[in-house]
């Protein structure tokens, strides 16, 4: 197997901002109308955040604006996913596709990862879709390790607020975090 030389970090690089998301960044989470369609999810997602059941970062270049995004729901109904004392569980991670390949997927999950080992969260849950092969090999690269499958089965209401419904099939991650504190 061929090693390759690493690749630079960009010059921009040096001025991406990862920080929570505002009421006003939600319009910008709609991507130019990429995801429109998510836009009362995203107001959902953002309720969360405001009530504590979630945490939501951005990754923003100056002038340039939100280039990634990273939700962690802290707690949910569907414990294993999410337990509010233990668990985490990442969804809605994005890197726009010209900026992937350069870190800042890997900076985004760190910073959370650093905020939830500071709560004292001992393990992150994530799904990654089936056909995803490069995000798992990031997830992977990064001490995540396949647990299961997951059938990937959700909804949520459109901008129309038609209810639609999703089959992603996937794979259930998981990383140990904090684990020099665990008895």
């Amino acid at each position: 197997m061929t090693a390759h030389p690493p690749i630079a970090a960009p010059v921009w690089f040096p001025q991406l901002i990862v920080r929570f998301l505002r009421q006003d960044d939600l319009p910008a989470l709609e991507w130019g109308g990429e995801y429109t369609h998510f836009r009362r999810l995203y107001a959902e997602i953002y309720n969360h955040f405001h009530h504590g059941r979630a945490v939501l970062w951005v990754a923003e270049l100056p002038r340039t604006g939100n280039i990634g995004q990273l939700f962690v729901q802290l707690s949910s109904s569907r414990t294993e996913l999410a337990d509010g004392i233990e668990r985490a569980y990442v969804y809605g991670f994005r890197v726009k596709p010209a900026y992937q390949g350069f870190g800042v997927g890997t900076h985004m999950l760190r910073v959370a990862e650093n905020y939830l080992a500071e709560r004292k969260f001992r393990r992150i849950t994530l799904n990654v879709a089936r056909d995803n092969h490069a995000a798992r090999r990031l997830y992977e690269h990064l001490g995540y390790r396949v647990i299961g499958p997951d059938p990937g089965l959700w909804s949520y209401l459109d901008d129309r607020g038609i209810r639609q419904d999703v089959v992603e099939p996937a794979w259930r991650m998981e990383k140990m975090i904090n684990q020099r504190e665990r008895s």
